[in-house]
Parts: C-alpha cells; sequence; structure tokens
C-alpha cells in the first residue's frame, strides 16, 4: 500500500490532509492577535503622541529662546544616544555598557538569539565579530541546550524506571511531568520577577512580563535588567541573569515542545461516528522528524 506523503486526517471515514487547516489556522491566530493588538495598543499608543507633543509645547513656552526647530533636533541627539546604547538619563559618570559584565550579558543574548535590540554594536569591526560570533554560537547554543533538555528528560525517565509495577507507572508519570513543571514555573517565571521587582523597581506584572518575553527569545527590549543609572549593581548581577537565561531557556524549550506535541496529537486525532468502524491504514502518520528533547505525555 502507498503511503502518501501528506498527514491525513480521518473524519467520519473519508480521509483529508491537515495540513491547509493547519495553514489557516495559523494565519487566523496571527490575524486575531493583530486585531486585539490593535484594539487594546493603538488608542493607548495616540494617547501617549498626544501627550508627549503637548509636553514639547510646554517646554517651548518655558525656554523662549528655543525654537521648534532646536527641539526637534535636540530630541533627534536623544534617540540616536538610545540607538547606540548610551542612556540619556543620569550623568557622564554611568557605568560602560561595555564592561565585561556587560559584554558577557550582551554575549548571551546574541547566541540566545534574544537581541533586545537596547544595545548593538557600533564599530564596524564589532558588527563583524558579532556576525561571526553569532554564525558559531547560535549553533552552539543550540546544541547546548539540546543536551541540557536531554539530561533534563533522562532524569524523567529514570523516575519512571523506579516503578516496578505497571499499576503505578502512569501515575508517576503524569506526577513527573506535574512536578517539572511546577518546579519550573517556580524556578524561572515565579521567584525571579520578584527579584526583578526589588533590584530594577518594576511591578511583580513588568517583572513577569520580562521573564516570559526574555525566556521565550522573543526579547523586545522594552524591559532590560541592569539598565538604570540611577541604581548601583552588583558586578555579577547581570552575568548571573544571563545563566538564568541559558537553563530557563532550555526549560521553556521542553514546555513548548510539549505544547507542541499535545498539538500534533490532537491534530491527529480520528473523529469518527459512534457505530462506524474505520479500516486499517485509513490514516498515514506524519513523517519522522528529528529527534527533540521532550518529555514524554501520559497518553
Amino acid at each position: 500500500q502507498q503511503r502518501n506523503s501528506m498527514p491525513l486526517l480521518t473524519i467520519y471515514n473519508r480521509q483529508i490532509s491537515w495540513t491547509p487547516l493547519l495553514v489557516l489556522g495559523y494565519l487566523f491566530y496571527l490575524l486575531l492577535g493583530a486585531m486585539v493588538f490593535q484594539l487594546l495598543e493603538k488608542q493607548a499608543e495616540s494617547h501617549f503622541r498626544d501627550q508627549f507633543q503637548l509636553e514639547k509645547l510646554k517646554f517651548l513656552q518655558n525656554y523662549t529662546c528655543l525654537d521648534r526647530q532646536a527641539l526637534e533636533q535636540f530630541v533627534q541627539v536623544l534617540m540616536e544616544a538610545w540607538e547606540k546604547g548610551v542612556n540619556p538619563e543620569g550623568n557622564p559618570t554611568n557605568p560602560s555598557n561595555w564592561d565585561f559584565s556587560n559584554s558577557f550579558y550582551f554575549a548571551g543574548t546574541v547566541v540566545t538569539t534574544i537581541g533586545y535590540g537596547n544595545l548593538s554594536p557600533s564599530t564596524v569591526a564589532g558588527q563583524i565579530f558579532c556576525v561571526f560570533y553569532a554564525l558559531f554560537g547560535v549553533p552552539l547554543n543550540l546544541a547546548f541546550l539540546n543536551q541540557l533538555g536531554k539530561g533534563l528528560n533522562a532524569h524523567l525517565i529514570t523516575l519512571e524506571r523506579w516503578v516496578q509495577k505497571p499499576g503505578r507507572a502512569q501515575v508517576v508519570q503524569t506526577l513527573a511531568v506535574a512536578i517539572f513543571l511546577t518546579t519550573g514555573t517556580l524556578l524561572f517565571l515565579v521567584f525571579p520577577p520578584l527579584v526583578f521587582s526589588y533590584v530594577e523597581g518594576w511591578s511583580y506584572g513588568e517583572g513577569f512580563y520580562f521573564t516570559f518575553i526574555t525566556l521565550s527569545t522573543i526579547g523586545f527590549g522594552d524591559y532590560v535588567v541592569g539598565t538604570n543609572p540611577n541604581k548601583h549593581y552588583i558586578p555579577l548581577y547581570r552575568s548571573l541573569t544571563a545563566i538564568w537565561i541559558v537553563f530557563g531557556l532550555a526549560w521553556l524549550a521542553l514546555v513548548f515542545n510539549v505544547g507542541a506535541d499535545l498539538m500534533e496529537k490532537f491534530l491527529q486525532l480520528k473523529w469518527h461516528k459512534p457505530d462506524l468502524s474505520l479500516t486499517e491504514g485509513a490514516t498515514t502518520k506524519l513523517e519522522d522528524e528529528p529527534e527533540q528533547p521532550r518529555i514524554h505525555i501520559p497518553s
């Protein structure tokens, strides 16, 4: 029997390819996100824009020696400084963005592809080095996270082997996954925002937002640790944060793999009428994919 290369879904004894459904679902999800973000953010953006223009008018009224063109030029200078990684706040004695601790943190954001965008090389030599550093560093980081994920997965498999009676295997398997998810959530998503809130002066919600955006490698750059010029940070603060990011990336990658596994299994379900039996070979399995470190999900 010839095997179809397209993954199929059986509904009422009829085979259909779920790949177009997945594509449509993906596009629908993007459109839904665009609509919700527009609804939530556009009005707030308009309010902040009007407020900023009002502040500029007040500034010109208070300092009559300046005209609008001079103010716009100064704003442009501030924007260029920010783009170069120089915080306009504070004074010239602010710590360098390129001391060893900050450079170590930046190197971590490069190989993990987080790329906050608040800091980047400004010299040609630095930009060229960054390209080749990422070229070799990103695969190295993926291999490291893959091996770390396999190690975490191996501990779960070892826990399952402790169980001798078949009746207990399912319970311990489920318990192992629950412990893994709960412990990781506490270590990487719940407790770190408390630290960031205390050190950075953020609210817990802002700290949680930064935590997830960072570990998911989205990395908008609107919140970055260790950048407030009015605060004194210990030298190892950002380096320790970089180490937390690495282990958090490995954990969240496994969680995402679990979610992908569940979605794939859902898409391969066989829906049929209660009293009808399906013929053998009605559906085909997904083509083999490269092995990824994943948690075993109880069926």
